[in-house]
């Protein structure tokens, strides 16, 4: 494997950003297609340390919008996601957790994350990491929510939005892809939006 330096990969990232991106820890709860796509954005321009979790396995029906190949299926998606993301970026730090989130471990395994990437598909499981960020606990830290990305109408409609100081909803808050689906070209961009609100946070708050 040919060898980069760190300032290589970065080189072409905004000046202001410098010392901040590799202090970083982002926590990304759900590696689909909003996870892992969102993860490999953060790679891709030099974060610290991403804290990966997920209690799935790639299975075919993910290829049409998670970063996954052909060859992964059957892996679990952690594995397979840390692999691609060394490939891009040899200098990332990689913590992962092979299991579902709930109230009491959500606490312990994003206890060293700045800022934590939503990427669940079901509500409740949204709400209760939100509920979570919302406490005095995790006051501190920021959490990035998506909601709305189904379909193929417009991509002019996803958005995002701030629902307090320290947590914030990329989407377009209507579409539900029970019933429209979902695939990789909005799927991506509501993941571009959440990787780019944390880049955001790192600039203002780092």
């Amino acid at each position: 494997m040919k060898k980069i330096t760190y300032a290589e990969l970065t080189f072409r990232n905004a000046p202001q950003l410098k010392g901040k991106l590799e202090k970083a820890v982002i926590g990304i709860a759900g590696c689909g297609g909003l996870g892992s796509n969102a993860a490999i954005a953060l790679a891709r321009i030099g974060i610290g340390k991403l804290i990966l979790v997920d209690f799935d396995v790639v299975e075919p029906t993910n290829l049409n919008r998670q970063q996954y190949f052909i060859d992964d299926i059957g892996k679990r998606k952690v594995d397979a996601l840390e692999e691609k993301l060394k490939m891009i970026n040899p200098f990332l730090q990689i913590e992962k957790h092979y299991e579902k989130l709930n109230g009491i471990n959500i606490k312990i395994i994003f206890k060293e994350a700045h800022i934590v990437v939503e990427a669940f598909d079901q509500v409740s499981e949204k709400a209760m990491l939100l509920k979570t960020f919302s406490g005095k606990l995790f006051k501190a830290k920021c959490l990035v929510l998506a909601s709305g990305l189904a379909g193929c109408g417009t991509a002019n409609t996803i958005k995002t939005k701030m629902l307090s100081k320290n947590i914030f909803v990329c989407g377009d808050n209507k579409t539900d892809f029970l019933a429209e689906g979902v695939m990789a070209p909005r799927v991506m961009i509501a993941a571009g939006h959440q990787a780019n609100k944390v880049v955001e946070i790192i600039d203002k708050k780092f």
